[in-house]
């Protein structure tokens, strides 16, 4: 089973890297169907479009025009079968896995879209949300803040309200703390500090996994950024108010969280309260 998710991973991280070729320059992820070559245009025949093989039996370059094609095409296939396979391993085959996949999958193509071109489109953060708290209703939520709240008041719904509540509850909560600090930022020093992508991403985030894993992604992310963004300042003499893909780093975050979530909230509790358990 680790194999075949390693393999279908391999696929749809083929149609992952249209995704982040066509979104950000508004074009069709359907029409043409085949891919093309970036450099000379020429359709690529199926034997060349085999995910990992064909790149490196053509050395990077494409056939026709031999100019060199990004690395970020075997990356992403490699990423997204190394992400499917690890969730097999350490869930096995059932309806969160899948989600988890699914999610995984859309925070790959945030991750290069907002590496290589700053964007992250609102097909997959807008797109996303939706899909989360729609799913919410089909797959039980991690118990978190609602839960919390809810027992606390003496209510006790059914788990489908319990489990949209908590979906919708990330989605609002970090989507809208986030545009807050953007909106603070732009009347305090006059200029974006946060993209607007960034709050979608939140939101959507949020209505995947509700507040707990959504609070360690924003932490872990936050965290991740302020390693990367002061290593490229100080190695790659870039100034500090430099552009810097935070969507990436909130991704990278995320993938290690679908994984490894309830260990990292577990450490994150322990730090908190000083106990072994894993509180909300």
């Amino acid at each position: 089973m680790i194999v075949l998710a390693f393999l279908a991973g391999l696929l749809i991280g083929s149609f992952l890297n249209v995704c982040i070729h066509r979104w950000p320059r508004d074009e069709s992820i359907v029409k043409p169907a085949r891919s093309r070559c970036p450099h000379c245009g020429r359709q690529i025949e199926a034997r060349d479009n085999v995910p990992l093989v064909s790149y490196f039996l053509l050395k990077g370059r494409c056939r026709y025009c031999s100019e060199r094609i990004s690395w970020r095409y075997p990356l992403v296939e490699l990423l997204n079968g190394a992400l499917y396979a690890g969730l097999i391993w350490r869930f096995g085959l059932d309806a969160l896995t899948v989600k988890a996949a699914v999610f995984g999958s859309m925070m790959v193509v945030l991750i290069f879209t907002d590496i290589e071109h700053y964007i992250l489109p609102d097909e997959i953060t807008l797109g996303g949300t939706v899909a989360g708290l729609l799913l919410s209703l089909a797959l039980p939520m991690p118990e978190g803040l609602m839960k919390f709240i809810l027992s606390m008041s003496g209510e006790t719904p059914g788990w489908r309200m319990l489990s949209f509540a908590e979906s919708a509850a990330g989605a609002i909560l970090f989507g809208g703390s986030l545009w807050v600090m953007r909106e603070l930022y732009y009347r305090i020093r006059g200029v974006d500090g946060l993209g607007l992508g960034d709050v979608k991403m939140a939101a959507m985030m949020g209505a995947f996994w509700g507040v707990a894993h959504t609070l360690i992604i924003l932490l872990l992310g936050s965290l991740v950024g302020a390693v990367a963004g002061g290593a490229i300042v100080l190695l790659g003499g870039k100034k500090w108010n430099y552009e810097m893909p935070f969507g990436s780093y909130l991704g990278a975050a995320a993938l290690l969280v679908t994984i490894w979530g309830d260990s990292l909230f577990g450490l994150y509790w322990t730090a908190v309260t000083g106990s072994g358990g894993q509180g909300l």
